[in-house]
Parts: C-alpha cells; structure tokens; sequence
C-alpha cells in the first residue's frame, strides 16, 4: 500500500511537477485546489502528510494552525512551499505549525530528502 500526500497548490505547472515527483516517489497523491476545501479534505483523507503551496490567493497559514490544533490531525507533518523571496509566508506557515517551511527551489531539489525529514519520528 502506497502513502498518501495530500498536495495543495493553485498554480497548474509546479503543483503538476510535484505530484509527478511524489508518485514516482511511490506516494498516492491527492490534490486539493481549492483552499476552503483544504482542512476538510485533510479531515477526510487523514493522508500521510500535506505539501501546501503558500502562493495560493487564500492564506494557509491559519488551515495549518487549524490542523496542528485539532487532535485528529495534530499528528499530520505539513510542508509549506512558496518562493525565496515569500519570507514573511514562510515564516507564518513554520509559526501555524508546518513541520518544514522551504523555498519551491528547495523542495523541487531535495523533494525525498525533506519527505524523510518531515516524517522523522523521534
């Protein structure tokens, strides 16, 4: 049985390039286009992890805060990705909870490294 990664993004070309990656990865993906549907799909789904792209017209920081404070799905390791130069989107994601925070360029470059390193359990 394959894992399930439930991505959110809004932009068609790097969301399609992530999912590809993820399935090579052996990953099931589930996206999720539509922001006010996220943290029902998650609820839902309860997959394995969440990517979350912070360039959405929607804020996903406080669905992350949402996630992390909900016992259900505390548990679910979130990775927010936005552009270098999104900082301030970034940092709010890590301060809502999300277990990585990287730069699009980081996640495209180390996608398996940062997947081992979101679902490390200590």
């Amino acid at each position: 049985m394959q894992p399930l990664a439930l991505v959110f993004y809004e932009k068609l070309l790097p969301g399609s390039q992530l999912v590809n990656r993820l399935q090579d990865l052996q990953y099931r993906v589930l996206t999720v286009n539509d922001p006010g549907q996220l943290l029902a799909a998650v609820r839902r789904e309860m997959p394995m992890l969440l990517l979350a792209d912070l360039a959405a017209r929607a804020d996903i920081a406080p669905v992350i805060a949402a996630l992390k404070a909900d016992a259900a799905t505390a548990h679910i390791p979130v990775i927010a990705f936005a552009e270098e130069k999104a900082v301030a989107q970034l940092a709010a994601a890590e301060q809502a909870g999300a277990a990585l925070a990287v730069s699009g360029t980081a996640l495209a470059s180390y996608l398996p490294q940062l997947l081992n390193q979101a679902l490390h359990i200590d």
